[in-house]
């Protein structure tokens, strides 16, 4: 089964590209985890997505999100490949979105390790 689950803050406002039947959105979501290490210092790893949205879920991301936005974001993981202008051959990974949600406040959670 292919699915993920990510809330985090909007990168930046949605790229939106119409076609003749359909409507793309993408955009940029960083997610957070903060833990504290073996010293007891506090440490955030931020991590960047690349979000795509089609069709109705696309129209409301072109409504919804706005850069700094607080997220949820349901979907599947997709790989796609394509030749560079070097001819060199670039493998993208991001999340295609199957539901975008605006979450109303920003837990305050720690991962702890052993």
């Amino acid at each position: 089964m292919n699915t993920v689950k990510l809330i985090g803050n909007v990168g930046n406002n949605p790229n939106i590209r119409s076609f003749e039947r359909s409507k793309l959105a993408s955009f940029s979501l960083a997610t957070k985890e903060t833990y504290e290490n073996q010293n007891q210092e506090e440490i955030t790893n931020t991590q960047w997505h690349n979000i795509v949205a089609w069709g109705k879920v696309a129209e409301q991301c072109e409504e919804l999100i706005a850069k700094g936005k607080f997220v949820s974001v349901e979907g599947k993981l997709q790989t796609r490949n394509y030749v560079n202008k070097e001819n060199r051959k670039v493998y993208v990974t991001e999340i295609l979105a199957l539901k975008v949600e605006e979450v109303a406040t920003k837990p305050k959670t720690k991962t702890f390790f052993l």
